[in-house]
């Protein structure tokens, strides 16, 4: 069972990730992942349907993010969520207590906006549990195959990629990179972006002066 209570830590988390979500990242896996990996895969694969279901309905957005509504109004929200998950999963099997109750203490701590926060902090440690590397390539705009394919043999050669078992690269799409690339793979973040360099100028500018 998860902690009714999680304690906040200082400082960010990776990402987007708060430090308040990946304690509960790290609570819902260590709970998961102490019963069998068969049990893991489930929790993960249900909290992977609960951040598709939440992007593709408005309303259960708006109930996810919405921290002003009543013990009332959240248990329906959540009842709502739960039937959405069991009619998504193979042969309509039941949630599992642990995402049941991962969901109910952040709905009673007030803590449902980190929803996706969590997911992406668990998302993580399951890649680590299995071996897997997500490579994340943020662009302006969408970068042509053959970049992409070039970009995973060079990571695959480096050190980071060849410890992993599966490594996987995806195009992220952001226009405010300014030219360039930002390169995020394990725990590491590498900016090759013409903001990045801007920035780094105007730091020693503003020492220079």
């Amino acid at each position: 069972m998860l902690a009714r209570k999680v304690a906040s830590a200082p400082g960010l988390g990776r990402r987007a990730a708060s430090a308040i979500a990946l304690k509960y990242s790290n609570a819902v896996y260590n709970a998961a992942v102490s019963k069998s990996p068969q049990v893991l895969s489930k929790v993960h694969a249900e909290l992977a349907t609960v951040s598709s279901t939440i992007a593709q309905d408005p309303a259960l957005a708006s109930f996810i993010h919405n921290p002003t509504l009543s013990a009332n109004d959240r248990r329906a929200g959540l009842s709502t969520l739960y039937s959405r998950l069991e009619a998504a999963a193979p042969k309509k099997e039941p949630i599992s207590e642990i995402t049941k109750n991962l969901l109910g203490v952040l709905s009673e701590n007030g803590r449902l906006p980190e929803t996706q926060g969590v997911i992406e902090g668990l998302n993580e440690l399951v890649e680590k549990y299995r071996g897997e590397l997500t490579v994340v390539v943020t662009s302006a705009a969408p970068l042509p195959k053959d970049v992409l394919s070039r970009l995973e043999t060079a990571l695959k050669q480096s050190y980071t990629g060849q410890k992993a078992k599966v490594l996987k690269v995806t195009n992220k799409v952001n226009p405010t990179v300014l030219g360039g690339l930002v390169v995020d793979f394990g725990d590491k973040t590498i900016d090759l972006s013409v903001q990045s360099r801007v920035t780094k100028l105007n730091s020693v500018l503003q020492q220079s002066v």
